[in-house]
């Protein structure tokens, strides 16, 4: 069944009869017919109706590592789906076509993605909300998780965490992980190039740590935007002051969208990873065909636990509890 057009969660009827949305920091006003920044939420018959209820973009089996996820069941695969839209407006999206635009979609039951969980094959774990911002399918999530939890299967979010804390707080107990997006360290950033604010970010990331999921993140440097050595030290630090053991993957900016400056340097891509790893038990460098600094090396001994190339995992240097094969040490995560 197609649920496009049930009401939508976190929302309330003002005593003009427009709708207040609350479920993200937004605060969108939204009148009759019209949507919000996001797109998923209509108003219709005195109601805040979801225009996104299970319509997909994008359906597959991805490598765990792909979302970055890279101590969540290191090596194993996970089925991933996207949807459409934001409630970002990131000047350099790298999913600008399924985030901005207006790409077709299908529709499924949350019954029948568990399903297809289910037969993706033994090395898969289950279900990552990927591609665009999941929280806006923040109705679908909530009922398909359940399912695959039953099923013995996660549900993972790649997201921005840019959601209000009392949908979070609802929603948390049901995610086992997620990799959120720290785009910058400076709220003027967030606010000229992603149309957003940092501090709902920060206590997203704090907020999943303390519901203990799973949570690692991803920074994307851009070259004369984020990466001034100051700034990448005071992330590294705020998010040592969460958990040191979470990992940071610092992924390397290329041109994209409305952002046309030059790639990052290199160079700046290992100072950053230097600055980073001074507060940081886990670093890595994404997009710079680095597999020196895309492994996993114990805290301890400084041996190599997970040794990565691209996608291609090898976990050999792993013990069984996600410890150290060397000296037997916890490498934090889950397997």
């Amino acid at each position: 069944m197609d649920h496009t057009g049930a009401p939508a969660a976190y929302y309330r009827i003002r005593k003009n009869r427009d709708a207040a949305c609350l479920l993200c920091p937004q605060a969108c006003i939204i009148a009759q017919g019209k949507t919000g920044i996001c797109r998923t939420r209509t108003l219709e018959g005195g109601a805040l109706r979801l225009t996104n209820y299970g319509r997909y973009t994008s359906l597959g089996v991805d490598p765990i590592e792909k979302k970055p996820l890279y101590h969540f069941h290191p090596g194993r695969d996970i089925l991933s789906i996207g949807g459409l839209g934001c409630n970002l407006r990131c000047s350099f999206c790298q999913n600008w076509s399924i985030s901005h635009g207006s790409a077709p979609t299908r529709a499924i039951t949350p019954e029948q993605l568990a399903q297809q969980a289910a037969d993706a094959g033994p090395r898969n774990v289950g279900v990552a909300f990927t591609y665009n911002e999941p929280l806006i399918w923040f109705e679908f999530i909530r009922d398909c998780a359940p399912l695959l939890k039953a099923r013995g299967m996660k549900t993972v979010l790649v997201s921005n965490g840019f959601i209000n804390p009392e949908p979070f707080a609802e929603l948390a107990p049901h995610i086992n992980a997620m990799n959120i997006d720290l785009k910058s360290f400076s709220d003027a950033f967030y606010q000229e190039h992603c149309g957003a604010r940092l501090e709902p970010v920060k206590k997203t990331i704090a907020a999943a740590v303390n519901a203990r999921v799973w949570v690692e993140v991803t920074t994307l440097v851009i070259p004369g935007l984020n990466d001034s050595p100051g700034e990448l030290d005071a992330a590294a630090q705020w998010l040592a002051s969460v958990s040191p053991d979470i990992p940071l993957h610092l992924s390397r900016y290329f041109p994209n969208y409305e952002m046309q400056r030059p790639a990052t340097p290199l160079d700046t891509m290992a100072r950053a990873y230097d600055i980073a790893q001074k507060h940081l038990n886990y670093v890595y460098l994404g997009n710079v065909g680095d597999p020196t600094r895309s492994r996993t090396l114990c805290p301890e001994c400084g041996a190599t636990a997970i040794a990565r190339a691209g996608y291609n995992t090898d976990t050999s240097g792993l013990a069984s509890g996600m410890a150290c094969a060397a000296c037997g040490a916890r490498i934090a995560g889950v397997a």
